[in-house]
């Protein structure tokens, strides 16, 4: 098949798994009690703070007045219904989001010389994740920061293939990774992956040309991420002019500073902030747990089920077991090859090409940061980290005689498992024996 039919049957399938019962459940769930205050406030222009960039919120802000969305409750409590089917407006993009990524997934596979069909499973296996597909259906910003990143790393690959088109696809590639880091701060890593690669290229070849060659290029990627970052939050406080909440975290009178200034002490305040937060939760994980799923998060139950009720709904951060555990076997294998076998015998004893290296780095980049991190951890930060595990399994299984017939294996019990879980991603009701057979784990509950 042509590279447009598999496009087209992975657009159809993301389409279908991140659409089919779009809006469920109508109340809020998880964090979006949270997101959903954010989004109003640039409706009211009252000031708000929050530990995470503002770039996610008032994009959902800006759809949501497309679509003549009015902020018509609080977002007090996880479970509050929503009093009428307009809240759909503000979780369309972040599962617009969830369905384009299989897309940059596949296209990126391509762009590191991994075949079509590796490609193929690679974003059959992201549309099939049911931990994904939970993250994407809500109000919430990682499909943002996964969907940028990935996409400015795919620009920077095709960069490194064309550098004789000057140029071309470093700018693009610079200002998708400045909308992931205005995402999330974790988007640092999609800068900071292309700096490695270039560094290392620069000094292979170590000559005051090629030298001059890559720092000037290297300044361009970092100067558009930055540029567009403090852009965001130029805008942030243009559109939030009042006081408001989040006034209690900034400096007395600092409207009557400088913007730069602000800007500057905002971004202190949220790494304090950040630093701070030392609460327990229930459903926080260490980052150790994160590859073997072992801590699901239960995100919502159905608050109007009885305790008699024969079936209940309930919400789980849960992935798909077949994709988190078999995408870990490649990272282990990443560890005894680079660790146990040593540089110059894995190059001599097995092919562990650059793509291996390249991916192999990408996931330790997104996955190292949070060692040292002790505020409360979730399962969920493991996302960005999880895709570049996926890469790394269909670039391993590609190198297999066999590669065939294992993606086939692999697709086909990634597509069981996702519909066996589906209930826990969709909300969809349950009995308590099906809930049960679903929780394999204690850990699970």
């Amino acid at each position: 098949m042509s590279n447009k039919k598999y496009i087209l049957i992975v657009l159809l399938l993301s389409i279908a798994v991140h659409f089919s019962f779009f809006g469920r459940p109508a109340e809020t769930v998880f964090d979006e009690v949270h997101f959903g205050k954010f989004v109003s406030a640039y409706y009211t222009g009252e000031y708000y703070f929050d530990i995470h960039p503002p770039l996610g919120k008032f994009m959902i802000a800006d759809f949501a007045k497309l679509s003549s969305f009015e902020p018509k409750y609080s977002f007090t409590n996880i479970g509050d219904k929503f009093p009428d089917n307009k809240y759909l407006a503000l979780r369309f993009l972040p599962t617009l989001a969830g369905t384009l990524l299989p897309l940059v997934i596949f296209l990126l596979i391509l762009e590191l010389g991994i075949s079509r069909i590796a490609a193929f499973a690679g974003a059959l296996l992201v549309v099939f994740d049911n931990a994904l597909l939970a993250q994407s259906r809500l109000m919430l910003l990682d499909p943002f920061l996964l969907l940028f990143g990935f996409t400015s790393l795919l620009f920077y690959f095709k960069y490194t293939k064309n550098r004789h088109l000057n140029t071309k696809y470093l700018i693009p590639a610079a200002g998708f990774a400045g909308l992931a880091i205005s995402i999330k701060w974790t988007g640092l890593a999609f800068v900071a992956l292309p700096l490695i690669i270039e560094s290392y290229y620069c000094y292979i070849k170590l000559s005051y040309d090629n030298f001059m060659y890559h720092l000037k290029r290297m300044t361009l990627f970092l100067s558009i991420p930055l540029l567009i970052y403090f852009s965001v939050f130029a805008l942030h406080f243009a559109l939030l002019p009042k006081p408001g909440p989040g006034d209690a975290f900034m400096r007395p009178n600092f409207r009557e500073n400088n913007l730069f200034k602000n800007i500057v002490n905002l971004n202190v305040e949220m790494y304090r902030s950040n630093q701070r937060l030392g609460a327990t939760h229930p459903y926080g994980s260490q980052w150790y747990s994160w590859p073997f799923a072992a801590r699901p998060i239960f995100y919502w139950t159905d608050s109007n089920s009885s305790p008699q009720a024969s079936e209940n709904s309930k919400i789980y951060f849960l992935g798909n077991p077949i994709i988190w555990w078999s995408s870990t076997v490649a990272v282990l294998y990443g560890l005894w090859a680079y660790g146990l076998m040593g540089l110059k015998r894995m190059k001599s004893s097995f092919k562990v090409s650059t793509p291996f290296t390249i991916l192999f780095a990408g996931y330790w980049l997104n996955l190292l940061p949070f060692i040292g991190i002790k505020r409360v951890m979730f399962m969920y930060h493991y996302l960005t980290a999880l895709i570049f595990a996926i890469l790394m399994l269909v670039y391993l299984i590609d190198q297999h005689k066999n590669s065939r017939k294992l993606f086939t294996g692999i697709i086909i019990a990634a597509a069981a498992a996702f519909l066996f879980f589906a209930p826990l991603s969709y909300g969809l009701p349950l009995s308590d024996k099906a809930y049960s057979v679903r929780i394999w784990f204690s850990s699970w509950r």
